[in-house]
C-alpha cells in the first residue's frame, strides 16, 4: 500500500503493537490506533495482569497514542467475540476436542472487522504486532510466512487470517527479534516499554482452563460432561474422573503410569460415557491426519505435495504428504505425532504458510 496512506493499527496495550505503531509513525505513516474491547468476565478475567485487551490494556493503549500523537478509538466486538472464540472455546472442550482461540480470534475478530472499520476512517489497511512477515513473490501473490525471530514466531496461529486481504495487512515487526522490539520501544519512550508479555488465554483468570468451561457452561444452562472412569486399553478401569472437559488427547500431566509401569497418555475420550482411556505414548501418536475447512494460500494442490505440517506451537514441523480433498485434506507423517481433534494443523513449504486447517477424530 502507498507509503503516505492512512493505516489502521490494531492495539492490544502491550509493547509489540505499540512499537508496531511507534515504527509506522517514525517511518512517517498516518497511523490511527484501535483497541477492540473483547471481554470482561465479570470484571476479571479482562482485568487481571498480564492479559490483553483488558481495561487496564485499553488504558495502556491509549497512553501510546498520545505519547505518539496518533488518534485512537476503543471498539466493541464483545459480542461477537464471545459468539466466534468463547462458545468454540467451550463447546470444543465439551466435546472432548482441543480449541485453539488464538487461532479462532485471527480468524474471525482480528481483521476483518478490522479492516472493514479501517476501511471507514479512510484507512488502506491494518497493522498488527505479530511476528510473521507478508511478502509478495516474484509471482506478484503475497504470501505469509514465519517472522525471523524462530522463538516468537506466530504464523501458526495466523493459517485462518483471510487470505483474500493479505495485501491490505503489515506486520512491522516480522523481521525483528524480540529483543530488537524491546530495545526499539525504550528508545520510542513508550510508556508500556517494559510491561510484560501475556502469557495466558486472555479471557481465562488464572490459567484453570477447566473451571473457566464449567462456569461458563453452567451459567448458559448447559450440561457438563459426565464424570466416570479412566480405564486402559484393555478397558480395565485404572482410575476416577471429574469430567472429559478436563484431558485433552495426548495429554500426560497427572495421569501417573498404566499397568506395564511406562508413563500413561490420554489415548481416548468417550464424552457419551464419561470415559478416558489412556495409554502409551505411541497409543497416542498419529500417521495419518484428517484436516477439516483448510484455507489454502494460493490454489490448493492438484496432487498430493509434500510439505511441512505443524499441529502445536513451538513444535518443529514434520514432513508430510497433504492431499487435498473437498474442502479438507488428509495428511500422512513420516514421523507419528500426537494430535488431538479441534487442534490446528498449518502446512508449510519451507517458512511461507501454504495452508491450514482443524484436525478432526475423522477419516476421509
Amino acid at each position: 500500500m502507498p507509503t503516505d496512506a492512512s493505516i489502521v493499527v490494531a492495539l492490544s496495550g502491550g509493547v509489540d503493537s505499540a512499537t508496531a505503531a511507534a515504527m509506522l509513525v517514525e517511518q512517517g505513516r498516518r497511523v490511527i490506533g484501535i483497541t477492540m474491547r473483547l471481554y470482561d468476565a465479570g470484571g476479571t478475567a479482562a482485568s487481571a495482569g498480564g492479559r490483553c485487551c483488558g481495561p487496564r490494556d485499553i488504558e495502556d493503549a491509549r497512553r501510546v497514542c498520545a505519547h505518539l500523537g496518533i488518534p485512537f478509538y476503543v471498539v466493541d466486538y464483545e459480542q461477537e467475540f464471545t459468539r466466534r472464540v468463547v462458545d468454540d472455546f467451550v463447546d470444543a472442550y465439551l466435546a472432548g476436542e482441543t480449541p485453539n482461540p488464538c487461532a479462532r480470534c485471527n480468524q474471525y475478530i482480528k481483521f476483518t472487522p478490522l479492516l472493514q472499520r479501517a476501511r471507514a476512517l479512510g484507512a488502506e489497511g491494518v497493522a498488527t504486532g505479530h511476528y510473521a512477515r507478508i511478502e509478495r513473490g516474484a509471482d506478484g501473490d503475497w504470501a505469509l510466512r514465519r517472522g525471523v525471530d524462530a522463538g516468537k514466531d506466530q504464523s501458526y496461529f495466523l493459517f485462518a487470517m483471510p487470505a483474500h486481504a493479505l495485501a491490505r495487512i503489515e506486520f512491522p515487526l516480522g523481521g525483528l527479534t524480540k529483543d530488537e522490539v524491546r530495545e526499539r520501544a525504550a528508545a520510542y519512550g513508550l510508556p508500556n516499554a517494559g510491561k510484560p508479555d501475556s502469557q495466558e488465554i486472555c479471557f481465562v483468570p488464572d490459567g484453570d482452563y477447566a473451571g473457566f468451561v464449567e462456569n461458563t457452561a453452567v451459567a448458559r444452562g448447559r450440561s457438563l460432561p459426565l464424570a466416570g472412569d479412566i480405564v486402559d486399553r484393555d478397558g480395565q478401569v485404572v482410575g476416577a474422573h471429574a469430567g472429559v472437559h478436563r484431558f485433552t488427547l495426548g495429554q500426560r500431566r497427572g495421569l501417573g503410569a498404566v499397568g506395564s509401569g511406562e508413563p500413561a497418555y490420554v489415548v481416548g475420550l468417550d464424552v457419551d460415557a464419561g470415559t478416558v482411556t489412556v495409554g502409551s505414548k505411541a497409543d497416542a501418536t498419529r500417521r495419518e491426519l484428517t484436516v477439516r475447512d483448510v484455507q489454502w494460500f494460493g490454489a490448493p494442490p492438484t496432487v498430493a505435495t509434500d510439505l511441512a505440517v505443524q499441529v502445536r506451537h513451538r513444535q518443529t514441523p514434520r514432513p508430510a504428504r497433504v492431499t487435498a480433498i473437498g474442502t479438507g485434506a488428509s495428511v500422512a507423517l513420516a514421523d507419528p505425532v500426537v494430535a488431538a481433534p479441534g487442534q490446528a494443523a498449518v502446512f508449510y513449504d519451507g517458512d511461507t504458510v501454504r495452508g491450514g486447517g482443524w484436525i478432526t477424530g475423522d477419516t476421509l
